[in-house]
């Protein structure tokens, strides 16, 4: 590899560090959830809020991030967000109320937001053009790597909590174990800021402030050509000029006849994204492994699982999306998960649940056994009617508490295909669904909409998600995890039968053509 490639890939890995942050800011919540309910007593809802608050806040920085980083330049952007990650995490360590929790995450939430909009920008705009998709690649395998760290890191602090050693002891992992989830993200917060003082500034930004000589010197350095940054500077130029000239396309015109299907099909794509419930799965992962009856900390270790999967499920779509074309990838990840959310909820279905006088014995500090005489030996063919059942004997306060430990105790299942399940559909959406949506947006769309046709699928996309992460415990709650996963595998099975029926392939196909099936003859 070149010099000038090596430098230019140095950047590009340094700035995609941001991509692993956000990927860890959104994820390590899945630690956290169940020791916050019930230090702050938080209701089902409150505890989907403490959760899905920060993509709230995270769609408010997408839509900010873009002007800002045109007003004072992309590597500020990234500095200021690095920063805010670095606030969020020691904040939300501390926090000592619901509310504050709150809104600490909501802080992290616009640094997320930041990190997902500019860091891929800037790559895009800074990489040399034959290098430019692999490189802005890492920014989306960043992410998915803080993720399956974040799970990691959880699984961790839990261990070490158990630890006899002294040093683990002084630092109260153990009574401070969620607090330590949410504060070891300053760490790689911090290297995030400071490797950034060492990244330029985007040559695209430095031409639209007149600074063409800074521009040129530092495309040379990336080229290694100063003929080629010469050419680039002068292709920057032209494009600043035809932005400036060009008319604001009104949100207006993604609703015109000639754009129905892309329209369409751009949020159908977007809804089943999300409403298959991968965020659920990626939030509350040690949560529903618990819900088998495995314990705290296999729930932890499997949802380390979790992330590996993803991560390697992830490099394989890459390595597919241009080979097998985006059709096929999409078709078998939605077969793939719906069985999977089939075999789960169809697994949860078959659990009973019953306390036994075994499973009554050694409970854990706090419960008072002879409050659940009542409940021995009484079969429960649900998780709701036995929840329910303990908030009847214990209260809702206690309830909440030990339920964890008492569905563990009470709980007869096939752990083992729960976790297949699981698995399974994260590998599932990770070859597919994940990655092939972003894919699609950028061909589907005819240039003059095409940003904005974007951002309206991508803000839709986000409202999903918000909405999955916030009503997950409730469900759970009152549904049940039978019914809930069965739920995602109907929004599964629509949305294959919707790729077969109405989704064209756009492997191959030039922007032109895919315009001229897709929107012209709609308008004719």
């Amino acid at each position: 590899m070149k010099s000038s490639h090596r430098y230019a890939l140095r950047i590009a890995l340094v700035v995609a560090f941001g991509g692993f942050l956000m990927g860890f800011d959104a994820s390590v919540i899945s630690g956290v959830v169940g020791f916050i309910e019930p230090e702050f007593n938080l209701s089902k809802l409150q505890l989907g809020w403490a959760v899905s608050c920060l993509t709230l806040t995270a769609t408010l920085g997408m839509m900010i991030s873009g002007p800002l980083s045109d007003a004072i330049g992309r590597k500020r952007v990234l500095l200021l967000a690095a920063l805010v990650y670095t606030a969020s995490a020691i904040l939300s360590a501390v926090a000592t109320s619901f509310g504050f929790l709150v809104a600490a995450r909501m802080l992290g939430g616009f640094a997320v937001g930041a990190s997902l909009i500019v860091a891929p920008m800037y790559i895009a705009e800074m990489a040399p053009a034959r290098l430019r998709g692999q490189m802005v690649s890492f920014n989306q395998l960043n992410i998915v790597i803080g993720i399956s760290a974040a799970f990691f890191s959880n699984y961790l602090v839990l261990k070490l909590g158990q630890s006899e050693a002294a040093w683990a002891k002084a630092l109260q992992f153990g009574p401070h174990n969620w607090r330590w989830m949410l504060g070891l993200e300053t760490f790689p917060a911090l290297f995030y800021f400071f490797s950034l003082l060492r990244v330029p500034e985007s040559p695209r930004w430095l031409v639209m402030r007149g600074r063409d000589a800074e521009a040129q010197a530092l495309l040379t350095r990336v080229s290694g050509d100063e003929a080629e940054a010469r050419q680039q500077i002068e292709s920057i130029q032209a494009s600043l000029a035809e932005e400036a000239g060009r008319v604001k396309t009104p949100l207006s015109e993604l609703f015109l006849p000639a754009l129905r299907r892309v329209l369409v099909i751009g949020l159908v794509i977007a809804v089943i994204q999300q409403i298959t419930g991968i965020n659920a799965v990626f939030f509350y992962a040690p949560m529903i492994f618990e819900q088998s009856g495995i314990g705290k900390d296999a729930a932890f270790s499997q949802a380390v699982l979790v992330g590996l999967i993803n991560l390697v499920f992830t490099l394989v779509a890459m390595a597919l999306v241009d080979r097998l074309g985006r059709k096929p990838l999409l078709a078998l990840g939605l077969t793939g998960i719906t069985v999977s959310m089939l075999v789960l909820g169809g697994s949860f279905a078959a659990a009973r649940y019953e306390l036994t006088p075994q499973a009554l014995e050694n409970l854990p500090q706090g419960l008072d056994g002879s409050r659940l005489v009542s409940l021995q030996g009484r079969a429960f063919d649900s998780d709701v009617a036995f929840k329910r059942a303990l908030v009847e004997t214990l209260g809702a306060e206690q309830a909440r508490q030990f339920e964890g430990d008492l569905l563990k105790r009470a709980i007869q299942a096939r752990p083992l295909l729960i976790l297949l399940g699981i698995l399974g559909f994260v590998a599932s959406f990770a070859v597919s669904v994940g990655p092939v949506m972003w894919i699609l947006f950028s061909e589907l769309f005819p240039n003059r909409v095409r940003g904005l046709a974007v951002s309206f699928v991508g803000f839709v996309n986000s409202a999903v998600s918000f909405l999955v992460q916030l009503v997950f415990p409730w469900e759970l709650a009152n549904w049940g995890s039978a019914a809930t996963f069965w739920i995602y595998a109907a929004f599964a099975a629509i949305g294959l039968v919707f790729v077969l029926a109405r989704v064209p392939e756009t492997k191959g196909r030039t922007l032109e053509e895919l315009a001229a099936e897709l929107v012209h003859q709609r308008a004719t």
